[in-house]
């Protein structure tokens, strides 16, 4: 069955560019002029990704990102024509999975839709697998973070990144590694969004009591360590 996708944006030349290229690529797509409009469908009938511009009439993308994130974990990807360090990070503290800055190839979104999907069927599959660094454990049966038997409350995005800190521990990752094997994406899109995973993964940590800390390598990349 093809995956469903939902996308607003005010621009209507946008709209069909992106109705065109995502149903060339295999999925059935439907577009709205507004964030409230696909809010109320989305009510009726909930679908696989959403697609949010920031600016548009009524609700802004932003808050109906907030919106969509109180009653569902559908992978949300955020659009933004402004070049706003702001945009950017609220549009992930909101609950979106990545975002595009506009105007963007059509194509790299297709990449990044796609790499959310393969991210879904991973966390749907049944994996025994059993992480530990310092207080944190990962459980792949149950699909979660613990720190002393306690759920982290890590979304998709942010399990995915920990897991793969945790399997490599005993290194330093660069940003354009994280890229290429949590989002699924090529080294030269931006490493914003792994920054602002970071920052939302080590509030969640924190919140936990844990002693596991992810330190920033400067113009490098992040690796895990475990406080004194």
């Amino acid at each position: 069955m093809k995956k469903l996708i939902y996308a607003a944006d005010d621009d209507n030349n946008i709209r069909e560019i992106l109705k065109s290229f995502l149903v060339d690529s295999g999925y059935d797509v439907q577009v709205f002029s507004t964030g409230d409009a696909l809010f109320e469908e989305f009510q009726r009938k909930e679908c696989d990704l959403v697609v949010l511009d920031i600016m548009m009439p009524g609700k802004d993308g932003l808050t109906i990102c907030k919106k969509l994130r109180h009653i569902s974990t559908v992978p949300i990807i955020i659009l933004t024509a402004k070049e706003s360090e702001m945009d950017y990070t609220m549009g992930i503290t909101y609950g979106g999975d990545d975002y595009l800055i506009k105007p963007f190839r059509p194509s790299i979104l297709v990449l990044r839709i796609k790499a959310l999907f393969r991210r879904m069927e991973m966390e749907r599959t049944p994996d025994e697998e059993m992480l530990s660094f310092g207080d944190i454990n990962y459980s792949g049966k149950d699909h979660a973070v613990f720190c002393r038997g306690k759920n982290v409350g890590l979304s998709m995005t942010e399990l995915a990144f920990l897991r793969y800190m945790m399997k490599n521990f005993d290194k330093a990752i660069p940003r354009n590694e994280f890229l290429n094997e949590v989002w699924g994406l090529y080294a030269e899109v931006e490493t914003r969004v792994t920054d602002e995973t970071v920052r939302r993964v080590r509030k969640k940590l924190k919140a936990a009591g844990s002693t596991v800390a992810i330190t920033a390598i400067w113009g490098y990349g992040y690796r895990l360590e475990v406080k004194k």
